[in-house]
């Protein structure tokens, strides 16, 4: 016979009508702000909204990221950005849900702009392995850094929106959400 904890954790595991419905309902809000956002360079909420979802609702992203990376596959192409949205957001949300019992803002500011200022040389592994190909490892490790460093300054524009945004949203969104949380 399973024990009370045990059959809590079984129950947690398994996605419900309204699970479901929540995973869509996270998916439309990443999306529709990526979208109403588009128009500024390198300032987004997806990873604020990633990190957010993450601390909320934790293994459910699972279902959210995936979803989240077709839709965008879908509605821009799939090129070579596409795959680097693969590891980039996952490993945000993993790094979120590591970190989940942090609770400070200026943990979660400093994460967000990490990650912008970051996601260029996330972006650039591709790259290194288009080299590779092409001319070995020294050519890889060249087309990579290339890549990277002419991008520094979208980087620096993505970590100030987002140690922003962050700074400015956290704290209201948090309560709104836990208000709301099921």
């Amino acid at each position: 016979m399973k024990s009370e904890n045990s059959k809590k954790y079984a129950e947690n595991r398994h996605l419900s009508i309204r699970d479901i419905a929540l995973i869509g309902a996270m998916v439309a809000v990443i999306e529709v702000c990526k979208m109403v956002m588009a128009p500024l360079p390198n300032i987004e909420l997806t990873s604020f909204w990633v990190i957010l979802f993450t601390l909320f609702f934790g293994w459910k992203m699972v279902f959210v990221i995936p979803v989240f990376i077709l839709i965008e596959g879908c509605v821009y192409g799939f090129g070579l950005w596409w795959i680097m949205y693969l590891y980039a957001w996952p490993l945000l949300a993993l790094f979120t849900y590591m970190n989940r019992k942090k609770e400070t803002l200026l943990f979660w500011s400093l994460t967000s702009a990490t990650f912008g200022l970051l996601f260029g040389a996330m972006c650039a592994i591709p790259y290194f392995f288009i080299g590779w190909v092409d001319g070995g490892i020294a050519v890889g490790l060249r087309t990579a850094f290339t890549w990277w460093v002419a991008g520094i300054p979208w980087d620096i524009t993505h970590a100030i929106g987002n140690f922003a945004l962050m700074l400015v949203l956290f704290r209201p969104m948090r309560r709104i959400m836990e208000k709301i949380r099921y």
